[in-house]
């Protein structure tokens, strides 16, 4: 549905024949207006089309998401009139927490998400799916180096902030209301070394339960509603 309302390509798409009548109506007419052939199918067809897949009664055949430059990025909050906020992902290698990064990106206004082209997922069905549908908000860029787009990113005036278990500051303790571009690790390693030494800062997330660790997913959500608190109580007006 958001690849429809963001004119996504679409080439195909099949509906669920006893969706509600609302909804339906909605897509029949975005499909007529954009000449989309589509078809009404049953649950079985749909299940096996999507390959048990949770597709919520719809599922379409659709172009490949293109990615952008990260320099769009900055662009594109210097437009805004807003102060930079990048994500950076480093090994990160399920699509689910990618998408799951993406949806607290959208959320929490992040300008962009930049993943390497090596040892990571890409932008895939399964990530558009975990995303509930910030893909297609949510610019990223795929790069083929990631400590030298960390370089670029350091002269054109942000500040590194690298998210992990050994960072000797809290994330409550950094200022994040400046131009940033937050660094995350993968599931399992966490953020590689050379990655590591090239942030201006590491920060951690206070633990206060029986296990040690979250998810890259969940830490991206915590670090970035940190960013936005910070960002508010800069910008409101003193009593």
């Amino acid at each position: 549905m958001e690849a429809l309302r963001h004119s996504r390509p679409i080439t195909r798409l099949w509906l669920l024949e006893d969706t509600k009548e609302s909804v339906a109506g909605e897509i029949v007419g975005r499909c007529r207006e954009a000449g989309i052939p589509f078809k009404f199918v049953d649950k079985v067809f749909l299940d096996r089309l999507t390959e048990g897949a949770l597709h919520q009664g719809l599922a379409a055949q659709a172009g490949a998401k293109n990615y952008v430059e990260w320099e769009t990025m900055l662009e594109a909050a210097a437009s805004k009139g807003e102060t930079p906020l990048l994500i950076i992902l480093d090994q990160v290698e399920d699509p689910y927490n990618l998408g799951a990064v993406l949806r607290s990106a959208d959320a929490l206004g992040a300008h962009g998400v930049i993943i390497p082209k090596h040892r990571a997922v890409p932008l895939t069905a399964g990530v558009g799916r975990s995303s509930a549908g910030a893909v297609e908000y949510v610019p990223v860029a795929r790069v083929t180096n990631l400590t030298q787009t960390i370089e670029k990113l350091k002269k054109e005036g942000l500040w590194i902030i690298g998210a992990t278990a050994e960072g000797k500051q809290t994330i409550y303790e950094a200022d994040w209301t400046g131009p940033v571009a937050i660094v995350m690790g993968g599931e399992d390693k966490g953020l590689s070394r050379l990655v590591a030494t090239q942030c201006d800062i590491l920060v951690s997330i206070p633990m206060s339960g029986h296990v040690n660790s979250l998810n890259v997913s969940a830490a991206a959500a915590i670090v970035l509603s940190e960013t936005v608190r910070q960002r508010r109580a800069k910008i409101q007006p003193q009593a």
